[in-house]
């Protein structure tokens, strides 16, 4: 099956279209500055639906414009990267997926639901950057709380908090006060709140700042599992490690996507042999 890809020169940045094939690899010159790299076309797969669609949108504070007419296809099970420096328009786009922040202009739609929509919100789960929990309340009692944001039945509630505290390693502090918590172990219950409902769609924003290394491996072993199941996680992350076990990645600048695919499909573009470098490329500055 013939497609086409917008690719741009990280050279010179100029765009041009590339015609090709379900998992052809084409060599590509570009007719401005003579670059050469590689366009990756991946085979096909199931993880075809589109689950998270942004058409053109636009969120501006004023005079300032955080995301510009941003377009972006995220589809059913993927573990989407969102990256680029700070400034660069990923927490906003999240905000505005979640509903809490309406777009300036364009759309973004969820399920096929454009938000804000209050329906969408028990399909959604969410860890901000900025852990939202009630300090003076017990972790048992915070999850308590979401549980019922999430209209879960009390059977679903204990048999999903006994998983998730499992999971992020709390299960000897379910009676503790969240303000006795460190702050990794409150980033952890942050995740474990968004997770509790088993959600079709996540939205992680820096899930792992905080966490160990062996914790941090556990979290993603987790993430592939929601994404085999059909869940669709979408992180925003600057460990770069961390974005090469994303199927996907698009990186941000200025609230525009500058590029956008498979880590490998980034190296190849640009003729680098680690993400990071890539970036640089395509970026035209260090990650920070």
């Amino acid at each position: 099956m013939m497609a086409e890809k917008r690719v741009q020169c990280p050279q010179c940045k100029n765009i041009q279209a590339i015609p090709g094939a379900s998992g052809e690899v084409i060599v590509v010159t570009c007719p401005v500055c003579g670059f050469q790299g590689k366009v990756v076309f991946p085979p096909l797969d199931q993880k075809t639906i589109p689950v998270i669609q942004l058409k053109q949108l636009t969120k501006a504070y004023g005079r300032f414009t955080a995301v510009d007419h941003l377009n972006l296809t995220v589809y059913k099970g993927e573990t989407y990267g969102l990256l680029g420096p700070n400034g660069s328009g990923k927490t906003t786009t999240i905000k505005v997926l979640c509903g809490l922040l309406s777009p300036t202009a364009g759309q973004a739609m969820i399920l096929g639901q454009r938000v804000p929509c209050k329906t969408l919100m028990q399909k959604i789960g969410y860890m901000p950057q900025e852990t939202a929990l009630y300090l003076d309340n017990t972790v048992h009692e915070n999850l308590a709380f979401f549980a019922g944001i999430y209209s879960m039945t009390h059977d679903q509630f204990l048999s999903q908090e006994q998983t998730m505290l499992r999971f992020v390693d709390l299960e000897r502090w379910r009676d503790a006060l969240v303000s006795t918590l460190s702050g990794g172990m409150r980033h952890r219950l942050s995740l474990a709140c968004a997770l509790l409902h088993e959600p079709d769609v996540v939205f992680l924003d820096e899930p792992t700042v905080g966490v160990d290394p062996e914790l941090r491996a556990t979290f993603w072993g987790f993430f592939h599992a929601l994404s085999a199941k059909g869940c669709t996680v979408v992180i925003t992350t600057h460990y770069m490690d961390e974005a090469d076990r994303c199927g996907r990645v698009g990186l941000l600048r200025n609230g525009r996507l500058i590029a956008e695919g498979s880590p490998q499909d980034l190296k190849l573009q640009t003729g680098t042999t680690s993400l990071e470098d890539a970036f640089m490329r395509l970026g035209g500055r260090k990650m920070v």
